[in-house]
């Protein structure tokens, strides 16, 4: 997996991880406040409609409170107050009830069949002896008793609260009920407005993650078009500079071939033809082995010469006797091509290393001395290779002129120079520090032991 995609799952995983934490969170507290909402308006509807039960109780006592405060027990006293309670309605479906201690069924205004019927074993919907219920409520002091009821209006059984009290003296309970499915209507609008906040918050959570990831996602392609761009510009100027370094190389190599082999051989061939002459006229002697000589020097010149570029071009020490003997050999050219004086200390590094680290390190020594030689003015130049558990260092120090480092690094010219030996050591894993100051110059290239195993 590559280091951008990485970096995004690092981004988008946590991001995540607590959207959704923060969607469940939200969603139970809203689910809570849901349930607390329908609890209080349940509890505000329901003490609403006790209070008004007990008003319509009250309200049909004090109409029937003559009769009843009157003392009589008589039949005629029972039926005033029967038809005194079947002419009290209120609503479409509210109306009073009453029954006896044994469960007969003495007033009931809306529905007629039911009175002188003993309801004792009555069950609602849900297996509640409704009747024994009311009785046994009216017989403690009065109060409250839910159960499931036909609504008038509707024909459908609903859930009623009614009070009951009872007419002790005349073993009577009497009372009234409000039928229950207003309320649960509130209630279920209530919960599917809850329901509803849910959804709506959870899809704009889940629009907010899609968002998140969205703008993850572009910025990740933004970068990484950028990324790619700035790698396209880097490794075309790398490629340029590459190609620059190739043909400077290849003029350099021309003209050493020109300027030194070529004339060596031009002249070794105008000796050699010389003394063709001579011979050819008959004409040998001292003045012929003179001319041969020269001839032979030129040669021997040419060969050296040949060599040299060789060496330059590929050390043949670095292949044979490993990277020390191929820093000792450079650092002698050196000193004979230009008369700076060279301390070389190699004597605590491991003669056979890798290839490729080798000739790194050794392109890099070979750079810098050539940098030595061209810009630092110098006279004493000291190369060391320095080994420990960790790393192999090249140390390249000279008591030049010195340089601003700073500007080096910002330069973008032509040269490969001090760039070419950065990315060398980059390419091994390594690195490379410069220091400069005016008499002191230093050049530190590491690669590490472990990428050279």
């Amino acid at each position: 997996m590559r280091i951008r995609h990485k970096i995004s799952l690092m981004i988008l995983l946590p991001m995540l991880v607590t959207i959704a934490a923060i969607a469940v969170i939200n969603f139970y507290q809203e689910r809570q406040l849901a349930d607390q909402q329908v609890a209080l308006l349940e509890h505000s509807l329901l003490a609403s409609k006790e209070a008004e039960l007990k008003n319509y109780v009250e309200l049909a006592l004090s109409s029937i409170d003559n009769v009843y405060s009157s003392g009589r027990n008589d039949q005629a006293a029972q039926e005033e107050v029967k038809q005194v309670l079947r002419s009290m309605n209120f609503g479409d479906d509210g109306y009073f009830f009453a029954y006896d201690y044994r469960g007969i069924n003495l007033v009931h205004p809306r529905q007629r069949h039911l009175e002188g019927q003993n309801m004792w074993q009555m069950r609602d919907p849900a297996g509640t002896l409704v009747i024994q219920r009311l009785i046994q409520t009216a017989r403690s002091g009065g109060g409250f008793q839910r159960y499931l009821w036909e609504k008038p209006s509707s024909g459908h059984v609903t859930d009623k609260l009614a009070y009951v009290v009872q007419l002790q003296r005349w073993g009577w309970i009497l009372g009234t009920g409000i039928y229950l499915d207003d309320l649960d209507q509130a209630v279920n609008d209530i919960r599917r407005e809850g329901e509803h906040r849910i959804h709506s918050t959870m899809l704009a959570m889940a629009g907010v993650a899609v968002l998140a990831v969205l703008i993850v996602f572009a910025g990740g392609l933004a970068l990484n078009i950028s990324e790619h761009r700035q790698s396209n510009a880097k490794l075309t100027d790398l490629a340029l500079r590459v190609v620059r370094s190739q043909e400077e190389e290849r003029t350099r190599v021309a003209r050493e071939l020109h300027d030194g082999i070529n004339q060596q051989l031009v002249s070794t061939k105008f000796q050699l033809e010389l003394a063709h002459f001579h011979l050819t006229e008959g004409e040998g002697g001292v003045t012929t082995l003179h001319i041969l000589d020269k001839g032979l020097q030129g040669l021997s010149d040419a060969i050296s010469e040949v060599r040299r570029i060789s060496h330059d071009l590929r050390s043949s020490l670095l292949d044979n006797l490993g990277l020390p003997a191929a820093l000792e050999q450079l650092a002698n050219d050196f000193a004979v091509q230009t008369g700076i004086e060279v301390a070389v200390d190699v004597a605590n590094c491991p003669r056979q290393l890798p290839e490729t680290p080798a000739i790194t390190l050794f392109r890099i020594a070979q750079e810098g001395l050539t940098n030595v030689a061209k810009h630092a003015d110098a006279k004493h130049v000291s190369l060391s290779l320095q080994a420990d558990g960790s790393s192999i260092r090249l140390v390249l120090i000279d008591d030049g002129q010195g340089f601003d480092v700073s500007g080096v690094h910002s330069d973008h010219g032509d040269g490969i120079g001090l760039h070419n030996m950065r990315e060398r050591a980059v390419l091994q894993g390594g690195e490379m520090q410069l220091t400069s100051t005016e008499g002191r110059t230093e050049l530190v290239a590491a690669l590490p032991l472990q990428r050279l195993a």
